[in-house]
């Protein structure tokens, strides 16, 4: 049996598009290059920030770094509350916990927002474990925020848990660790992108994930 349940927050517990897109949008402008059509940013939704400027606008590293800096300018005191919980998380997350599974929250995002977004929604306390990444890009890889969320746990073996998340990077990055992963298409990726990237499973709704983790993780 499956005991632990990994979960991103963006697009899976939470809808962060209006921060996150706004941010997006000061950042570029800061770096010169305005997007004022919020509906393509939507991209920087999920995967780590400093490899999607590089990929979105052909930054190099040094340049992405930059733009991440911007982009905290404005995340961190306004972007962050810019954001909304998805119905039905909290009465979800309160019955896993009551059929007794262990729950932890890994994201690409940083742990410190991470931690204050969940205390924002009054979510931490279903969660055992809160794990992001590091502010200094060490830790940005969905692989390696699994595998420190894994060792925090301190789980016997890596088939004793399940990654739930909404884009194809938590796929791939759960497949990196040994994991399964979930998706969940009420978020940002699409049903056809969790398909094809390999999603043990896909649900369309808080609740239908209800139904479909417990049968998974028996």
């Amino acid at each position: 049996m499956k005991k632990a349940l990994l979960f991103d927050l963006d697009g899976t517990l939470t809808d962060p598009g209006e921060g996150i897109t706004k941010s997006v949008q000061y950042a570029l402008e800061k770096m010169g290059c305005p997007e004022p059509d919020r509906d393509k940013l939507r991209a920087f939704i999920g995967p780590p920030l400093l490899e999607q400027f590089m990929a979105y606008r052909g930054f190099t590293q040094e340049e992405a770094a930059q733009a991440v800096a911007y982009y905290r300018e404005r995340f961190a005191p306004i972007g962050i509350f810019e954001n909304k919980i998805y119905p039905g998380i909290p009465e979800l997350l309160a019955d896993l916990q009551e059929q007794g599974f262990r729950l932890a929250v890994a994201s690409s995002k940083p742990e410190k927002f991470v931690v204050q977004i969940l205390e924002h929604f009054g979510l931490s306390s279903y969660f055992e474990e809160t794990v992001g990444a590091t502010m200094d890009q060490r830790r940005t890889a969905k692989a390696d925020v699994i595998e420190e969320a894994l060792g925090r746990l301190r789980l016997a073996g890596r088939k004793q848990a399940l990654m739930i998340g909404d884009r194809e990077h938590d796929v791939f990055g759960a497949r990196a660790m040994g994991l399964d992963c979930v998706g969940v298409s009420y978020g940002y990726g699409s049903t056809a992108e969790l398909e094809a990237t390999g999603a043990a499973a896909i649900a369309a709704s808080p609740e239908e994930l209800g139904v479909l983790l417990p049968v998974l993780a028996g």
